[in-house]
Order: structure tokens, then C-alpha cells, then sequence
């Protein structure tokens, strides 16, 4: 505020009253001793033009309506000493000429010292925005250098104008030696964008491609990139990640979600088919009551076919999964609201979290978890297809020793719930092992899923997932072990 204040006062035409009063004071003495030695000093010696200095330094500090009175107090006083006598139609003309010098100079030097004071405002304005953009700039160029992630920018031409640092451990260049290269070299893929060659229609997107090091090495690269209009042609600026430890990351985990999937769905089938062979087995040993049966060889072979089934279904179902650790629940279902929620409001799907605070911990594989939740999901989106309002809850339940989450829609409901959980139903609308190998999953980890009944005047249906809550210490974590091995 003071700085504004400063310099709309140095903009105005009159200063301070002060200063003001003492330069009044100057111009006042300075044309009364030009007057009086115009008066002492011969006649034929005038001296009226000596109040143009008076005026040249009122001017610098006054606004026209004081330089215009000025002027006219300078005018009558030239004309009160000079030697010339004064009629109308010498005197008027005479006057007139003197009025407009002292006026039109004392304005001339007015305009030119407002110019000046506010060129003065405009260059502090200057000097300060340019201070400002060179710490920005600064903070930018900073930045960028600093950032892990490889940023660059090219030419129409495919030209590497800069690059921060980053960029030469990730191509494997030499220092110094990224910046002139071409952009297709290290990033074919790049080469092709349309605005890069054109330089009309404008990008700002993301992609995933392969990239090419020095060294002749291929990676997988994920490259965010703009292109812009300069007065000097198209530009690129880019922003490259190496994304091959996340493939292999996600690769090994999905082959690892194959193989325990796999291992628990054979287990599940095998404990079904053993179950079977129990019976077989049963029916079997009371046949060999009959006594026309016991020498018959096609019986005894079948025995042994018993058995020999009986041995390959033996695999048993692990209680805990290998990959069962501690699962921050309240993080979990936060992440699985980010992965169903944008496709259900896209399909107008109402959903509702009934989730408390303060969620214990929980004892799963949390891709596991996650192929459970997403799984149940999708069948409510299925149900709730042709409802007018549909609706989806989710709520959470802490009960003592575990923690129970209900998937509720309004849907049609189950017709046949005991068949829920069958394998290879044939009404299913794909292979009918979706929810048997969700609960054989939640079981592999001491969890369970299971139907709720709703009542009979309310539509829907409703799936509970049962977590087991994970230890907290050593101690739990030793009895929970004691007891999975004992089980």
C-alpha cells in the first residue's frame, strides 16, 4: 500500500503540501528579481525571456492550471518593463505571443516530466514482474533438473533441444550428448505424432511404448507429452518413465494369481470329488455283501478305480494361502471404491458405503481379495441390469474375531440358493465357478463368503464376506499358526 501510494502522489500534478509551498516560494523570488533588474536594466536590454526558466521549474512539478496562471503573471510582467508602448493592436498580438511561449513551454516540460515519472512507475513495475518471472523461472529449471523422471523437449524435426538430467541414466547417453539427438532414436513411437510433423492439431496425452537406450537395450516406457505452438515452429515436451519393473511386477503377480487360483480350484474340486468317492467307496464295501460279487473281476476293478480316484483327489485345501499377510481393511476399501465406482456411476448405479472408522487389520491376500470383491460386484451389476433404480451397499460389520462386509443390491435376487455355490451350474451366464472359487479363496485364508437371506418383501440379494482379523503381536501370530496346523 505505501509503494502504491508513493507513486500515485509522484504521479500527481502537485507534490506535497511542503514541498509545494517551498517551490512556490522559489518561482515567486526568482520572477520578482527577474522584474526587478528588468526594471533597473536599460530599456533597450529586456529581459522577458528570463522567466522561462521560473516556468521550466514550476513545469516539473506543477499541473497546467498553475503553469497556465504563471504564464500569464510572466506575460504581464514582460510586458510592464519592456520598452515598447502598448496599443491594441501592437500590444494584444505582442501578448499573445509571449502568453503562449511561457504556456506552451511551461506544458511542454510538464508533459515531459509526467512521462517521465510514469516511465519511472513503469520501469520499477518492470524490474519487479521481471525479478518475479526470473525466480520462477529459476524455481522451474530447478525443479525440472531435480525431477527423477526424464523430461525433454523437441522441434518440428524431431530435434532434442533440452533435457534435464535425468534423461542421460535412463537413455544410457553420455553427458551432455541427449540434447541434438533425435527424438526417434530413443523413442520411435514419438516420431510419429501428427503435431510433431504437422504442427496444426495440438496433443496432451498419455502412452505407454517401447524404448530404445544407447546401448541398444529395449525398455517399456510410459510417456506423458504435449505439443505447443511457438513463433518459431512446433515443440514437444515430454516426460518419460521406465515402466519394465512394474510389467515384471505385475506379470509375476498375475502368474502367481493364476497358480494359486489354479491350485485352490483343483483343491476345491478335488475335496468335491473325494467326496464323491467316499460314497462310491461306501456303496461298494456294502456290495461286497453279495456274494455272486465277490469273485467277479470287473467289481474288484472297480475298487481299485475307487481308490486309485480316491488317491489322485487327495490334495487337500490349504488353509492359508502363501500369500496371506496383515491387509490394512479401511486402505482396502478405498482402493476397491476407486476400481468399481467410476464404471457403476457411468452405469448409473446408486452405491452406498456404510463403512466405520477405525477398520481392524485383516488376514488375506489382498489380490485375492480384491478378485472376490470385484467378482460380487459384477454379479449385482448383472442382477441389476433391467431395475429402474439400482443400488448397491456396502457395509461393514466388527464383530469380535472377525470382520464381516455385506454386498447388498436390489436386484432380482437368487432364485436357488443352495446351487449358489455349486461348480459348473448350468444356468450360469460363464462357467459357474465364479462364486465357488471366491469362497474356496476366501477359505484358503480362514475367510468365508456366504448368501444372506433377505426378508421376503424386500428385493435383492445379499453376499457376506467373512475376514479373519489379523494378529497383533507375536503371540497371536504364534497361536494363530498353532491352531492353522493343528486344523
Amino acid at each position: 500500500m505505501n509503494f502504491m501510494r508513493h507513486h500515485v502522489f509522484r504521479a500527481l500534478p502537485f507534490p506535497g503540501s511542503r514541498r509545494r509551498a517551498a517551490l512556490l516560494a522559489q518561482v515567486v523570488l526568482m520572477m520578482a528579481l527577474i522584474a526587478f533588474a528588468d526594471w533597473r536594466v536599460d530599456a533597450d536590454v529586456p529581459l522577458g525571456f528570463l522567466y522561462l526558466l521560473p516556468m521550466l521549474v514550476a513545469a516539473g512539478t506543477f499541473g497546467p492550471a498553475p503553469i497556465v496562471l504563471l504564464a500569464a503573471l510572466s506575460t504581464a510582467l514582460t510586458e510592464a518593463f519592456d520598452s515598447f508602448g502598448w496599443t491594441p493592436a501592437s500590444g494584444i498580438p505582442r501578448d499573445v505571443l509571449y502568453f503562449a511561449a511561457f504556456a506552451g513551454f511551461g506544458l511542454f516540460v510538464h508533459e515531459i516530466a509526467s512521462r517521465r515519472r510514469l516511465s519511472a512507475v513503469h520501469l520499477d513495475q518492470l524490474e519487479t514482474e521481471i525479478n518475479a518471472r526470473r525466480g520462477v523461472e529459476e524455481q522451474l529449471e530447478n525443479l525440472i533438473r531435480s525431477s527423477p523422471v526424464a523430461i525433454f523437449t523437441a522441434d518440428g524435426e524431431g530435434r532434442i533441444l533440452k533435457a534435464n538430467d535425468a534423461a542421460e541414466p535412463l537413455f544410457l547417453t553420455a553427458a551432455g550428448a541427449f540434447a541434438g539427438e533425435q527424438i526417434h532414436h530413443y523413442l520411435p513411437a514419438l516420431a510419429s505424432v501428427p503435431a510433431l510433423a504437422a504442427g496444426k492439431r495440438l496433443f496432451r496425452t498419455v502412452m505407454q511404448c517401447k524404448g530404445h537406450r544407447a546401448n541398444g537395450s529395449i525398455f517399456l516406457a510410459d510417456v506423458w507429452f504435449s505439443t505447443y505452438q511457438t513463433s518459431v515452429g512446433p515443440r514437444l515436451a515430454a516426460m518419460v518413465v521406465d515402466a519394465s519393473e512394474n510389467l515384471r511386477d505385475r506379470e509375476e503377480m498375475g502368474l502367481h494369481q493364476l497358480l494359486s487360483g489354479s491350485r485352490i480350484l483343483v483343491g476345491a474340486i478335488s475335496h468335491e470329488i473325494r467326496n464323491i468317492c467316499g460314497a462310491i467307496a461306501v456303496v461298494h464295501q456294502n456290495l461286497l455283501r453279495c456274494e455272486h460279487l465277490i469273485e467277479n473281476r470287473d467289481f474288484e476293478a472297480l475298487g481299485t478305480l475307487v481308490l486309485a480316484l480316491e488317491r489322485i483327489a487327495s490334495m487337500e485345501l490349504r488353509q492359508t494361502a502363501d500369500m496371506a499377510v496383515s491387509v490394512d481393511l479401511q486402505s482396502f476399501l478405498e482402493e476397491l471404491r476407486i476400481v468399481i465406482e467410476p464404471a457403476l456411476l457411468d452405469a448409473e448405479v446408486v452405491m452406498r458405503w456404510e463403512i466405520p472408522v477405525g477398520l481392524p487389520a485383516v488376514w488375506a491376500d489382498r489380490q485375492s481379495l480384491m478378485q472376490v470383491f470385484l467378482n460380487l460386484v459384477k454379479n449385482s451389476e448383472r442382477a441389476l441390469h433391467a431395475q429402474p433404480q439400482p443400488r448397491i451397499s456396502i457395509r461393514a460389520e466388527i464383530e469380535a474375531h472377525r470382520v464381516l462386509i455385506s454386498i447388498i443390491d436390489n436386484g432380482s435376487g437368487v432364485s436357488s440358493p443352495d446351487l449358489l455355490f455349486r461348480p459348473f451350474q448350468p444356468n450360469s451366464k460363464a462357467t459357474g465357478l465364479g462364486l465357488y472359487l471366491s469362497r474356496a479363496l476366501m477359505r484358503s485364508f480362514r475367510g468365508d463368503l456366504h448368501y444372506l437371506a433377505l426378508p421376503q418383501d424386500t428385493a435383492g440379494a445379499a453376499f457376506v464376506v467373512e475376514l479373519a482379523r489379523a494378529p497383533s503381536s507375536e503371540n497371536d501370530i504364534y497361536d494363530e499358526q498353532s491352531q492353522a496346523a493343528a486344523g
